[in-house]
């Protein structure tokens, strides 16, 4: 079962909890716009090279729409599609006034220059720039980009709608963005583990951890995780894997990391086969790379008592099911990595105010979210008596319908 049909799933239980009809259901589900480019530039060969390029608009009830530009050679309409989709529901969690939208180019990043993804860039925002706008189409960094293209997007879109830096966010710090937009998704999810081991009358100190994923996520929820007293048992990246039953030292990995480009050879652990990291003898397992890692053939190897999301849409639907009827405690995406979309929101309204917040303030709003949206969730799991994907969908889905039918037609 791929993504499309996952999240299609993961909606009709929610809807089914909420008894919506097939028409509410057909109008939560129908996407408000879907746009296909043609974007033409010339390459620094001479050539011509043509990319499609994508931006799936899912809803606005709630408010504005919010979602990532990947940059990616599998970027095609349907996955699109579906990750604008849970994007109306993550921001409806977390209960930010946005929508979800989703956007790409069907292209690989590591094979263009610098100067190629900047033209790219450009003709992309050229074809969309009427579409997208700080009070309707907000993007943000995703899977190939960063903030140099999120930069690019602003100075492109200026030129044709007068300085907008709210246009996007994860911007750099010079150009409007905000503090604590590199460490917010994994911050967010050591927020999110730490709600999870209050409600069951636990902390994070008290637990050992395996972590699928060395990048931005990965290595920030380490840090934080490590600093709330976390032993951190095994890690990996793409580069190989490593473990210590002592606990791996996270700061000293950090600095060998950025020398070394990864962390096969960290003299303070063993190596071992990255396949192995779901398998080992840990307390809570955190995939923060891929999707879709987690899957039926492997599942019942997985030793550890809770799975935390990182990454998007890690878990299949089967394995999340047979996972949950083992008794593992699966905290989702929607909720777990929803930091990085609350820092967006926090950069948004920084944008919006003409005003920088410092640090210690996006910590702090960062973790009232975090918290609220946790009880929300635990509030629906109970009422509904479902696992906490379940009750995510639930909440999320009620906002969005509550939203469209207050509008009206």
């Amino acid at each position: 079962m791929n993504q499309v049909e996952a999240a299609a799933r993961y909606f009709h239980q929610a809807a089914d909890l909420l008894e919506l009809t097939e028409w509410q259901r057909t109008q939560l589900l129908t996407p408000h716009r879907e746009v296909k480019v043609e974007c033409n530039i010339v390459q620094d060969d001479g050539t011509i090279g043509t990319y499609i390029g994508f931006r799936v608009q899912h809803d606005l009830s709630r408010g504005p729409m919010k979602g990532g530009i990947r940059y990616h050679p599998d970027v095609d309409l349907n996955e699109v599609n579906v990750l604008a989709q849970l994007m109306t529901w993550k921001t409806a969690v977390v209960d930010l006034p946005f929508g979800g939208a989703k956007g790409g180019i069907s292209c690989d990043p590591r094979k263009l220059s610098q100067g190629e993804l900047q033209r790219l860039t450009r003709v992309f925002v050229q074809k969309l720039h009427e579409l997208i706008g700080t009070y309707s189409d907000i993007p943000a960094p995703d899977m190939g980009t960063n903030a140099q293209v999120m930069a690019w997007i602003v100075d492109e879109y200026s030129k044709f709608q007068g300085y907008s830096p709210g246009v996007v966010t994860g911007k750099p710090v010079e150009l409007g963005g905000s503090f604590g937009r590199e460490s917010a998704t994994g911050r967010g999810l050591m927020l999110a583990a730490q709600n999870l081991f209050a409600a069951h009358g636990q902390k994070i100190k008290e637990f050992s951890y395996a972590i699928q994923g060395f990048g931005n996520v990965g290595s920030w929820a380490a840090r934080d995780l490590y600093d709330q007293g976390g032993r951190i048992f095994a890690i990996s990246d793409i580069s190989g894997a490593i473990r210590n039953r002592d606990g791996i030292n996270i700061p000293e990995l950090m600095e060998y990391v950025k020398t070394h480009r990864g962390v096969a050879g960290f003299p303070g652990a063993q190596e071992f086969s990255s396949d192995d990291i779901f398998f080992q003898d840990v307390d809570v397992l955190v995939p923060a790379a891929l999707g879709e890692v987690i899957t039926s053939s492997n599942c019942g190897d997985i030793k550890a008592k809770y799975i935390i999301e990182g990454a998007n849409h890690p878990t299949t639907f089967d394995a999340h099911q047979l996972l949950t009827k083992r008794g593992v405690i699966i905290l989702p995406d929607i909720y777990a990595n929803a930091g990085g979309v609350t820092v967006s929101y926090f950069e948004w309204v920084q944008n919006i105010q003409q005003m920088r917040w410092p640090d210690d303030r996006i910590d702090s709003e960062l973790h009232k979210v975090m918290f609220k949206a946790f009880k929300d969730i635990q509030e629906t799991k109970d009422k509904y008596q479902c696992d906490y994907r379940t009750a995510a969908f639930t909440l999320g889905v009620d906002r969005v319908s509550k939203a469209k039918r207050l509008r009206g037609l």
